[in-house]
């Protein structure tokens, strides 16, 4: 693999085809080709068989995604500017999963699977030797219109979103999901199933190697954006009642960040060594 594959220069179509990728992953288009007919040899040896070109015989191999494009030092904040649905009563929780359950059996693909942008939070503590606190906040993104951010550390974890986090056929997508599984099943013995580490995938599709991606840096190289992530609010009180604005503006985004992400990566074509 070289080591300058990254500054391929790519034509316009190219980036425009990545940009729409990223602007309409909900609508895939289809592009048609026409046949050509190539006539058999004849019987006279004198007469030279013409040939399709192979560029034109010949399957295209997939470009590598290029991860020079976005070139600007000063990016676009990632921001969710749907609605945010704020759940923190043990009713308010059941209820809001049991309206998801509902919707994302309207998402499902062929093969009977939705995708769900999942990250929870939870309260960190700074002293020495000390437990951090156990999962505070479940934030979970389906569409762009609306994203839900579930105060389970006060509602618990009613059968509905038990029920929707064990779905093995409702996919959660995210950065870091399979350590988010860990905690969730040590706070609350509930099992996420089943997952889909952004991370893995993005090695898959525009790198083809093992680099931790973070979900920051994932956003930037993809979609040209900066997520931001102030340590006031990632490391706040995830157990304070209310969660402020700024809180629910940051839970959601990072759920939906993990949901649009994942959209533009599965279009893309698999990196080629």
């Amino acid at each position: 693999m070289s080591s300058s594959w990254g500054e391929e220069e790519f034509t316009e179509e190219d980036l425009l085809a990545i940009e729409a990728i990223e602007a309409s992953h909900l609508s895939s288009q289809s592009s048609s080709s026409s046949s050509v007919t190539v006539r058999p040899a004849t019987s006279n040896p004198n007469q030279i068989r013409r040939q399709l070109p192979r560029s034109i015989t010949s399957p295209t191999p997939s470009k590598r995604f290029p991860l020079s494009r976005c070139r600007a030092k000063n990016f676009p904040a990632m921001r969710f500017g749907g609605r945010i649905l704020y759940s923190k009563t043990a009713s308010e929780v059941d209820r809001r999963a049991m309206q998801l359950l509902k919707v994302l059996d309207t998402k499902r693909d062929l093969s009977g699977r939705a995708f769900i942008g999942f990250d929870i939070e939870w309260r960190p503590c700074f002293r020495k030797g000390a437990l951090p606190g156990k999962v505070a906040v479940v934030q979970i993104c389906v569409d762009n219109h609306y994203c839900d951010v579930m105060q389970i550390i006060h509602s618990g974890i009613p059968q509905s979103l038990q029920h929707l986090i064990e779905d093995s056929t409702l996919v959660k997508v995210g950065i870091g999901i399979n350590g988010d599984s860990v905690k969730l099943f040590h706070d609350y013995g509930v099992s996420i199933k089943d997952v889909d580490d952004l991370s893995d995938l993005a090695n898959k599709k525009i790198d083809g190697g093992l680099k931790k991606w973070g979900l920051a840096s994932l956003t930037e190289t993809l979609v040209c954006k900066e997520l931001l992530k102030p340590n006031r609010i990632r490391l706040g009180n995830w157990e304070a009642l209310p969660l402020s604005k700024e809180q629910l503006q940051y839970a959601a985004t990072d759920a939906y960040a993990s949901w649009h992400l994942y959209h533009v990566l599965k279009d893309l074509p698999d990196a080629v060594d």
